[in-house]
């Protein structure tokens, strides 16, 4: 655990990208004796990098600060429905090695045996040096892994092992590093306010789309958890449906649904869960679908926004670009085709990670735990 100055000079030079020693004082308040003393150590450490110095100006030229990526490194497992990803990131959230496999349904001994074979994999990209950086280990997947199964065609009693697997302890004793578990849809919401590029809110209901939709809140800047980590666990959400009739939203705005519908018109879905960046969809399956996953997230945005002043809805998830952008500009659409009178709409807006936000989110749960000053980023620790 680092000192809270040192995390908050860290928190600051990755929010902007780089900073000198003036610019973190005037900030922070804190005197610029004490702001180099703390810069010169994280330097010292590794977690720092000096840039080149910025002359032309009164006084002394101005050095700025730079996270330096190869200060720590973070391994993120991803557990989905449909795969499992382990993904090894540096301290600037660069991928460096990945690994990836698919299934029909995930099973405890899978995942498991899984990460023994991909995390050395990962791991052999780094040095000897490196490797004696990395700082933990975060799993993301959902909570409840044995709700829903119907809608994956998964056998309910081999899914129910999840009921009784603690592979937050599985995984720790597997690579001897610190592990840390959360929300799948949490953590991608965490990737998108950790590595997420251009302005943030700093309220805003995150959306991703995944075999099933989730969602994660962000709060004054903050990643919200709620007392048992699934705050904003969207899926159960009820929403009125394009027939009138009200609906959980995990039945308007899921992936599976797109699938079932190609499954019934004899298109191929499988491929769904392995290519996010390139769909071949039938030009009409997917507008449906897309129409209906708007309209379900309007009546999200609408619920969320009457109850929390939240500045904007930010959609992502496993999908092409050209999709996300659709779904968000439909949302928009159907929000403000709704009855707003005494609400202030959010606005709706693209988030900025991609397909890889559970996996990055789930690597930034260590790397918020040791290195940032946002605890409530932080997954329960083992």
């Amino acid at each position: 655990m680092r000192d809270h100055n040192e995390r908050l000079v860290l928190s600051l030079v990755r929010q902007h990208g780089g900073l000198a020693k003036s610019d973190i004082a005037r900030i922070t308040g804190l005197s610029a004796q004490t702001v180099s003393v703390i810069m010169r150590g994280l330097e010292q450490d590794g977690l720092l990098l000096r840039g080149e110095p910025i002359r032309g100006r009164i006084g002394q030229p101005s050095v700025p600060m730079f996270l330096n990526p190869d200060g720590a490194f973070f391994v993120g497992i991803k557990i989905g429905r449909r795969s499992v990803d382990l993904t090894l990131v540096d301290f600037q959230g660069k991928v460096r090695a990945s690994q990836r496999q698919t299934y029909r349904y995930p099973s405890p001994a899978n995942v498991v045996g899984f990460t023994a074979r991909a995390l050395p994999l990962a791991l052999a990209k780094l040095s000897e040096a490196e490797r004696s950086r990395v700082s933990g280990i975060g799993i993301a997947m959902p909570f409840q892994l044995w709700s829903w199964v119907q809608f994956i065609g998964a056998p309910q009693a081999e899914m129910d092992a999840w009921r009784h697997s603690d592979i937050q302890a599985e995984i720790a004793q597997l690579t001897g590093l610190p592990t840390y578990v959360q929300n799948d849809a949490t953590s991608a919401c965490g990737a998108e306010l950790v590595f997420g590029t251009g302005e943030r809110p700093k309220d805003f209901l995150y959306f991703y789309f995944g075999t099933f939709i989730g969602g994660g809140l962000v709060l004054n800047g903050q990643l919200f958890l709620g007392r048992s980590g699934n705050a904003a666990g969207a899926g159960p959400l009820p929403v009125r449906g394009k027939n009138g009739q009200v609906e959980r939203l995990i039945a308007a705005a899921s992936m599976s649904k797109l699938a079932d519908a190609m499954e019934a018109a004899g298109e191929a879905s499988d491929y769904l869960w392995e290519r996010p960046d390139h769909w071949t969809v039938s030009p009409q399956i997917l507008s449906d679908w897309m129409d209906q996953a708007a309209n379900g997230l309007a009546w999200a945005a609408l619920t969320a926004a009457t109850l929390l002043e939240i500045e904007a809805v930010m959609i992502d998830g496993w999908m092409p670009a050209e999709v996300r952008a659709e779904i968000t500009r439909r949302t928009h659409l159907a929000l403000h085709r709704l009855d707003l009178d005494g609400i202030d709409p959010p606005m709706i807006r693209e988030g900025t990670i991609g397909p890889d936000a559970r996996a990055l989110g789930a690597a930034a749960i260590p790397l918020s735990q040791r290195y940032l000053i946002d605890q409530n980023a932080a997954g329960r620790g083992v």
